[in-house]
């Protein structure tokens, strides 16, 4: 015997219906030192509480992988930036020239950065959905793409071209006044 399923009556009896048949297995079986080599149980609450903790485990794991993914494609955009503000310095002086203002200069080139992390989260979402879509149909399973995890992928991609961008945007309005 490997296996024995036993049910209770209530949620408080299961640890008393776990001790009772424990003990009548060991006694019955003549062990005596019931830590080595004893009859054990696992309940379902156990399982579920095991279960759980394995999730959050793996779901700080994915949101530390998420984060150092979003740290580094927003170095990447603030670096693309950078170099465009550089090789830009002529457009900047000359819109400056012309009656534009520091706020004009940095509204251009946050609007530039927003809508290039954009364009890289419509790429994300787009290839996320079609690989769920093809995991989805190879296992069995129903494609599941919510309307609010692609908002919140859209926000994201916007904020981190708003964060990133802020400082190149910055560094571009300001580099027409020297």
């Amino acid at each position: 015997l490997r296996f024995l399923s036993l049910s209770a009556h209530s949620r408080e009896e299961v640890k008393r219906l776990e001790k009772v048949a424990v003990d009548f297995l060991n006694q019955r079986h003549n062990i005596e030192d019931p830590d080595n080599g004893g009859f054990g149980a696992f309940n379902q609450a156990e399982a579920t509480e095991a279960a759980d903790k394995s999730t959050a485990i793996f779901t700080m794991l994915l949101g530390g992988i998420a984060s150092i993914s979003l740290v580094v494609g927003g170095i990447g955009i603030m670096n693309i930036m950078l170099v465009s503000v550089t090789e830009r310095t002529r457009e900047i002086g000359i819109r400056m020239a012309v009656g534009a203002r520091g706020r004009d200069i940095l509204a251009q080139f946050l609007v530039e950065a927003m809508v290039l992390s954009l364009l890289g989260g419509a790429a994300g979402i787009l290839l996320g959905s079609g690989l769920a879509r093809i995991i989805a149909s190879f296992a069995g399973w129903p494609p599941i793409v919510s309307a609010g995890s692609v908002a919140l992928a859209f926000g994201t991609s916007a904020g981190i071209g708003i964060f990133f961008g802020f400082y190149p945007a910055y560094a571009a309005s300001k580099h027409g006044l020297r």
